[in-house]
C-alpha cells in the first residue's frame, strides 16, 4: 500500500505529484514510459528509479546505485554527502545516470533496462565540488557534452556552469572544460546550478535553477553553440502563489507532443517535493533583443510563469492511482524498495527468514547514544501530509543496554522503542536529541514492557510535529512531549527502524518489526 496519489479522479491532478523528499529530480520519457531518479546523497541503495505512464501516478520500481563508492567512505553516515542531483538519459539502447560527489567528482553508471543490471560507478572526472552533471549526446552532430555546477564549499567557486566535450561512450572527457555561463556577469542571479541540458530546435539549451534551493527561480540558457555565449530568461518563479523556491527540475514531451516541468520545492522538515507544471513554447526573445534577432520560442512554464497548483493531467491514457510504497510486512524478512539504509550496509543487519517481519540484528557501536552517527538504520522519507505511523516491536536480545525503535531522524532525532534493563526487564523508552546535543536523553519515564513487546505509533501533524504513542499491554498511551522533525542541511527528515546494543562480545541478539504502516490523516 502507499500514500494517496495525486490523481484527484477526475481528469485533473494536484501538486506535489509526490509528496516527499524525492530532491533534485530528472524525468525521461523512452516509449510510452516515463522514469524519474533523485538525489538520495549518503543513503543506500542509492539512485531511486521511478516508473510512470501519465506523469502523475508513480511507482518505485527500484535503484541503481547499490553501494557509494569509494565504499570505505560511506561505512559511517554522511548524511549530505554522496549522490547530488543525477541526470537519467537514454542513448544508445541504454539508460545512463551521472551525477556529481561533491569530494570525489563526476560519476556515471548505465543499464539496459531501466531495472538494471547497472554497472558500477565510473569516475568520469575527478575533483573537489564537482555537481550537477547532465550529458548530451548531440543527434545533429554526433558530438557528446557535459556540463556541470560547483559546490562552494569544496571548490571556493560558485554560480558557474562549466561545459565539457565527452567521449561519445561516457568513459571520459576530451577537453579541460570551459566556463559556458557564467552567472556574476548577470544582474541580481545567484547559485546558478542544477543544469539539465537539451537539444532543441536548432538550439543547445540549458535549463537551470539560480536563486537558491528555498526562494529561488527556473531558469532557462539558450545558445546557438554549446560553448555559448548563451542568452537566458526566468521561466518560473513564486510569483503570488504559496510554492516557493519552485526550481532545478527536468523538461519532457510526451508521445503525443505536450510538453511537461517537473521540479521540486523546498519544504523544510519534508525536504523537497516534486511538483508538474505544464510547458509550452512561446515567442520572443531574451531582455533587451528582438524575436527576429534571437529566433524566437522560449519556454512558458506553468501558468505564465507561475506554479499551478492543481491542472488538467497529461493527455495520455487513464492510469490507476498510485504513489511510491511505504507499508511493508517484510515478507521472508526481506524490506521494500522504499527503504534505505544511511550508509553502505554489512552483511547480517538483517537477517531473512521463513515467516514475516523484518529481523534487524542488534548490532553493537560505541556511538548507542547518538543514532545520527549509526549507519545502520534503515530509513524511508517522511510522508509530505498529516499521517499516522505504526509497526510492532519484539525485542529478543538478553543483552543490557540493547534496544530498537522507531525514531524521526535528521539533525535532531526523537525515537521510540524497547530496551533491555537491569534485572532482565524490558522497558519502553522514548529518547531525543536536539540539534545541538552531543548524545540523547529521556524523552518520558520509562515503563516496564511485558513480554519484551509494543506497539509504537507516530503522529505527524502540520509542520512535521510529531508525537508518539505506545501500547504494551494497557491500551494506547501518549509518550513525552511534541517533537518537531528536523531536516539535515540538504536532506528532509526519515523514519527509521533501528537496533543496537552497547559494545561487548558475542552475538547481541535482535529485534522484530511487523505490520509497518503509514495512513493518511483525514
Amino acid at each position: 500500500m502507499a500514500l494517496p496519489s495525486s490523481d484527484l479522479g477526475d481528469g485533473t491532478y494536484r501538486n506535489p505529484v509526490l509528496d516527499a523528499d524525492w530532491s533534485d529530480p530528472d524525468l525521461l520519457r523512452v516509449g510510452d514510459d516515463y522514469y524519474l531518479t533523485a538525489s538520495s546523497f549518503g543513503r543506500v541503495p542509492g539512485l531511486p528509479l521511478l516508473h510512470s505512464r501519465d506523469l502523475v501516478n508513480w511507482t518505485l520500481v527500484g535503484h541503481a546505485l547499490q553501494l557509494l563508492e569509494p565504499a570505505k567512505e560511506f561505512r559511517r553516515p554522511r548524511h549530505d554527502c554522496g549522490v547530488w542531483a543525477p541526470s537519467l538519459r537514454h542513448h544508445d539502447d541504454r539508460f545512463w545516470i551521472f551525477w556529481g560527489d561533491p569530494d570525489q567528482g563526476i560519476f556515471q553508471v548505465n543499464a539496459p533496462e531501466i531495472r538494471g543490471p547497472w554497472t558500477r560507478p565510473h569516475l568520469v572526472k575527478q575533483g573537489k565540488g564537482l555537481i550537477d552533471a547532465c550529458p548530451l549526446w548531440d543527434d545533429e552532430s554526433g558530438e557528446a557534452y557535459l556540463v556541470h555546477a560547483w559546490a562552494k564549499s569544496r571548490s571556493g567557486v560558485k554560480n558557474r556552469l562549466t561545459g565539457h566535450r565527452m567521449r561519445p561512450d561516457g568513459t571520459g572527457l576530451l577537453d579541460e572544460g570551459k566556463v559556458i555561463v557564467d552567472a556574476d556577469r548577470l544582474p541580481g542571479w545567484f547559485t546558478l546550478e542544477g543544469p539539465k541540458l537539451y537539444r532543441h530546435d536548432g538550439w543547445f539549451w540549458i535549463f537551470a535553477p539560480a536563486g537558491g534551493v528555498e526562494t529561488g527561480w527556473q531558469g532557462v540558457f539558450r545558445s546557438r553553440d554549446f560553448f555559448g555565449p548563451y542568452e537566458e530568461r526566468v521561466v518560473l518563479e513564486q510569483g503570488g502563489t504559496e510554492v516557493n523556491g519552485p526550481h532545478q527540475g527536468a523538461w519532457v514531451r510526451t508521445q503525443h507532443g505536450e510538453d511537461w516541468f517537473a521540479h521540486f520545492q523546498q519544504r523544510g522538515p519534508y525536504g523537497r517535493v516534486v511538483h508538474l507544471q505544464p510547458m509550452r513554447w512561446g515567442h520572443g526573445g531574451a531582455s533587451g533583443s528582438s524575436e527576429a534577432e534571437t529566433g524566437g520560442g522560449w519556454p512558458v512554464l506553468g501558468d505564465e510563469g507561475a506554479p499551478v497548483a492543481v491542472h488538467k493531467k497529461p493527455d495520455l491514457p487513464p492510469q490507476p492511482p498510485s504513489a511510491p510504497a511505504t507499508d511493508d510486512d517484510f515478507p521472508g524478512g526481506r524490506f521494500g524498495r522504499q527503504w534505505q539504509w544511511t550508509a553502505n550496509p554489512q552483511d547480517g543487519w538483517a537477517t531473512q527468514h521463513s515467516a514475516d517481519g523484518l529481523r534487524l540484528t542488534c548490532v553493537r557501536t560505541v556511538d548507542a547514544h547518538d543514532l545520527r552517527k549509526l549507519p545502520n538504520v534503515l530509513t524511508q522519507r517522511l510522508p509530505g501530509i498529516a499521517a499516522t505511523v505504526e509497526v510492532e516491536l519484539s525485542l529478543n536480545s538478553e543483552d543490557l543496554g540493547a534496544r530498537a525503535g522507531l525514531a524521526v531522524l535528521g539533525d535532531a532525532f526523537s525515537w521510540i522503542g524497547l530496551q533491555r534493563g537491569e534485572g532482565g526487564s524490558v522497558q519502553l523508552v522514548h529518547r531525543f536529541a536536539e540539534s545541538v546535543a552531543e548524545r540523547e536523553r529521556e524523552g518520558a519515564h520509562p515503563v516496564e514492557a511485558p513480554g519484551g513487546r509494543a506497539r509504537l505509533w507516530i503522529e505527524i501533524g502540520a509542520g512535521a510535529r510529531c508525537r508518539f504513542f505506545y501500547d504494551v499491554g494497557a491500551g494506547r498511551q501518549p509518550s513525552g512531549q511534541v517533537f518537531a522533525a528536523t531536516p539535515w542541511r540538504w536532506v528532509g527528515a526519515l523514519l527509521g527502524l533501528f537496533a543496537l546494543a552497547p559494545v561487548g562480545g558475542g552475538h547481541a541478539g535482535a529485534a522484530s518489526f511487523t505490520q509497518f504502516r503509514i495512513t493518511a490523516t483525514p
